[in-house]
Parts: structure tokens; C-alpha cells; sequence
């Protein structure tokens, strides 16, 4: 399905300062490197194209950093076609770190010496990947550091923590997580870390770079499931009970207070990191209350819900947190502000244009795919983007009779033959078309730009 906000762009607030690479903090419980994100002096050269700039190049889940220490990260769990290969290591052999400091290498504290290598994982190369091996690639990147953020928690903690990302539990030892743990009970795609790691990359700072801002994001992201399944009650989360029915509503919300702590700690030593991040979670707590208040608003009349304000609330609750990944990404691969804050407002729009897809398949989507009942929405009486369009219609009376009644049927035809379906996808588009026109005209890579656009295409196309 092909999908796209008005014309304005919304841009988040960033911080003078640039964060780039990254280097671990052991987990005093298990001794493995939980990733945190490092300042950085040095922005990638600001050119039309930009190539395979020095900086940025530490990553997470390296061992033995001391001070002044910049490791790169090159660790793997499997051996993948296509692999780089560090020098020394033989495909599939787990390499967590170079050897050797960055004074050892007489770089000081800038990470520019050390050329970027992912043990075992594919770089973007030749034809453009599909949407869904460009996931796999960036989850079987970032799922050992995501792991051993979550393995320092309380175990307590850990385990619920694991349970809502879709990780193997705490008590069974060490994750061996990547791609395909996808398949996982609770796993989710990994489109935010995903759009972290490829901005990284877009950049110039290597993969790895972006580790740091994958495992922030994807910590937030699982958090506001799980504060949001407690406050809208739902029961299942992908495909299986919610975490507050499996442990309970108090514990849920500990766990997911847990998950956002960690994600502000992952990236402590970046302040500018960390104040774009709480940015962003301003707004998405901002759209979370005008969601939950749109509730309560009358169908029709003057205080009804428009489209625009719809539309800026989805922009803040889930266009905030995309724009964020890509955003700190660039910003942890050395990237100047200007291009930071393009990709900031890329994510907006996505954001927007997703919502715009997903609203689509709440009414009318196939429940095998969606998981969720055939206008599910509607018996929820949500006001999502179709049924706002098609209130404003002509048909928005009959339409607000039968939502009432819970007739959902007749709804659902009244929302078609009033265009509201017409409506949102063309916004869709509208969306996703601006996102696309944004990272176009921004200086990046084009390896790692063209694998973006197919991942875009691929959340449009609902083919992932």
C-alpha cells in the first residue's frame, strides 16, 4: 500500500554541541559493555556528498575502554554473507573490540585513526538491499548492545524489560540475539534503530556510531508501549499478552520507568545527545495527552477533533521519536546541525505518514497481518485520521449515529463513500513524499541513503 502533512515542517530543538562516537561502560553484574554514547569535537566535512568520513567510528559493546580509549565496535554472533571482516579476525569469529587505545595509536582522543569495521555484519553495497534485510542487518548490529543494557538492570527488572523487547529472559544467560530473533514472541521490526544506525551511516560515521543512539531510542520506543498499554487497557502486544497482564500494572509501569531511565543513561556522557532526546520526549508525552484527550471530545460540533490537530498529535507521539533516531544517529556520527535537523523533521514526516497507514489498517486491515480485529479501531471508537475526514463531510451526522452505536459496519462504509479513507492515504503520501524530498537534498552517502529510502518505501508499502 502506497501512502503521505501539510506543508510546514516541525523541527525539534537540538544543541550546540556534537556528540560522536561512543565507548562501553561495563555492567558490573555481568562485566559486558553497556553502550553510552561520548562527546566528540570533530564534524564530518559539510559537502553537496559527503564519503567515508573519519570520526564517529567508536561503537558499542566494546570491552576494556579506559580514558581517552575510542573502540570500535565489531562484534557478532553468527557469520553472515558478505561480512567485513576486521583485520585478524576470521568471519564468524567474535571480535568485541580493537586492540589498543587511541593514544596507542596516536590519536589521542579523536577516533579518526581507527578505520570502522562490523565483524559479521554486511555493509550496504551494489543494488539496494530490501526493506526487511536492511532491518536485519541494523538489528543483528545493535541486539547485543540492547541486551547487555537491559542485562544491567535489577533482575527483577531485566527480565520484564526482556519480556517487552522481545529478548530471550534474563535467567537464561546471555542473549545470542540478532536477526533472526526477530521471529521472537514480542520482537518488534526495529525500524527506529534501524533509522539511528543508517543515519550514522548516511554521515559518514560508520555503522557502529550509531549503536548507542539505536539501543536509546528502541529503549524509549518499548517503554511508551508499555505505559500505553497500561493507560488504553489493551491486552496483547504483539501477538501475545501485554506486559502489565503477564506481571502486573504496577510492575509494568516500574519496567517501563526502567527502560527510560536506561536510554537517558546510554547516552549520559552526549549531553546534546541527551537533551535532544528529552525533546523529544516532551513531545511525545504531549501527544500522548492530546490522544488520551481526544477521547473525551464530542464527534461533530465545534469542539470536535479536527484533522490538522490530529495530525500535529501524531507528528509529537510517534513522528517525534522517529525524527529523534535518525537525528541522533547523524549527531553520534559527527554530522553538522543543519543536516541533524533535516533528519529530525524526515523522521516527523515519516512519523506522520506511518500513522496515516496504520489508522488504515485499524479499520481495514487484514487481522492475520495486523493481529487486531477488522475495524478494531472503530469498536474502540477512536478518532483516528479516517474518521475525522470523514466526519467534516457531508456524511459526518449518519457517521457520528452509527460510531455511537457501535454500528460498525455501517461506519466503516459511511467512512469509505465519504472519501475519509481516500483522505488518509493521500495525506499518507503527502507524508512520506516530504520525508523522501528531505533526505534527497540532504548531504549524504549513497549506499546507506539508498538503503533509508528503501526501508521508507518498505513501511509504505507495508512490505515489512
Amino acid at each position: 500500500m502506497r501512502l503521505t502533512p501539510p506543508n510546514g515542517t516541525a523541527t525539534a530543538p537540538g544543541a550546540p554541541d556534537v556528540a560522536h562516537g561512543t565507548a562501553p561502560e561495563p555492567d558490573a553484574g555481568t562485566g559486558t559493555a553497556v553502550p553510552v554514547a561520548r562527546e566528540g569535537a570533530r564534524h564530518v566535512a559539510d559537502s553537496p556528498r559527503m564519503t567515508a568520513a573519519p570520526g564517529a567510528q567508536a561503537a558499542a559493546s566494546a570491552v576494556g575502554a579506559g580514558p581517552g580509549a575510542v573502540l570500535a565496535y565489531a562484534t557478532t554472533h553468527v557469520s553472515l554473507p558478505g561480512a567485513v571482516t576486521a583485520p585478524g579476525v576470521s568471519p564468524g569469529r567474535r571480535a568485541d573490540a580493537w586492540e589498543g587505545t587511541a593514544e596507542a595509536r596516536g590519536a589521542g582522543d579523536s577516533p579518526a585513526a581507527a578505520p570502522l569495521t562490523t565483524v559479521g555484519v554486511p555493509e550496504p553495497a551494489g543494488a539496494a538491499p530490501t526493506a526487511g534485510a536492511v532491518l536485519a542487518r541494523c538489528r543483528t548490529l545493535v541486539a547485543p548492545a540492547l541486551a547487555s543494557a537491559v542485562r544491567s538492570l535489577h533482575p527483577w527488572v531485566a527480565d520484564m524489560g526482556a519480556y517487552a523487547l522481545g529478548l530471550p529472559r534474563i535467567e537464561d544467560g546471555p542473549a545470542r540475539v540478532g536477526a533472526g530473533d526477530h521471529a521472537m514472541p514480542g520482537a518488534g521490526k526495529g525500524v527506529r534503530q534501524a533509522l539511528a544506525v543508517l543515519a550514522a551511516e548516511a554521515v559518514g560515521g560508520g555503522a557502529g556510531a550509531g549503536v548507542p543512539a539505536a539501543v536509546a531510542v528502541e529503549l524509549v520506543h518499548v517503554f511508551s508501549l508499555v505505559h500505553d498499554d497500561v493507560m488504553d487497557g489493551d491486552d496483547l502486544r504483539r501477538g501475545r499478552p501485554a506486559l502489565w497482564r503477564t506481571y502486573g500494572t504496577g510492575p509494568a509501569v516500574l519496567a517501563g520507568d526502567a527502560l527510560l531511565t536506561l536510554a537517558v543513561g546510554v547516552l549520559a556522557p552526549a549531553p546534546g545527545a541527551v537533551r535532544r532526546l528529552t525533546a523529544a520526549l516532551g513531545d511525545l508525552v504531549h501527544g500522548q495527552a492530546d490522544d488520551l484527550l481526544f477521547a473525551g471530545r464530542p464527534w461533530t460540533g465545534p469542539d470536535a477533533v479536527g484533522m490538522a490537530e490530529y495530525e500535529a498529535m501524531a507528528e509529537r507521539k510517534t513522528g517525534a521519536l522517529l525524527g529523534c533516531a535518525l537525528a541522533l544517529g547523524a549527531r553520534l556520527g559527527g554530522a553538522p546541525e543543519a543536516t541533524v535537523e533535516a533528519l529530525d523533521r524526515a523522521g516527523r514526516h515519516l512519523g506522520v505518514g506511518f500513522q496515516a497507514a496504520d489508522d488504515v489498517l485499524g479499520i481495514w486491515g487484514d487481522p492475520d497481518v495486523t493481529g487486531k480485529p477488522v475495524h478494531g479501531d472503530l469498536r474502540q471508537r477512536k478518532k483516528t485520521l479516517p474518521v475525522l475526514a470523514a466526519l467534516a463531510t457531508a456524511h459526518g451526522p449518519a457517521l457520528a449515529a452509527a460510531l455511537e452505536a457501535g454500528r460498525t459496519e455501517e461506519a466503516a462504509e459511511l467512512i469509505t463513500a465519504a472519501g475519509g479513507r481516500a483522505t488518509t492515504l493521500r495525506e499518507g503520501r503527502h507524508h512520506l513524499a516530504r520525508a523522501r524530498a528531505l533526505l534527497a537534498a540532504a548531504p549524504l552517502r549513497p549506499g546507506p541513503a539508498a538503503a533509508l529510502t528503501r526501508l521508507l518505501e518498505g513501511l509504505e508499502e507495508r512490505t515489512v
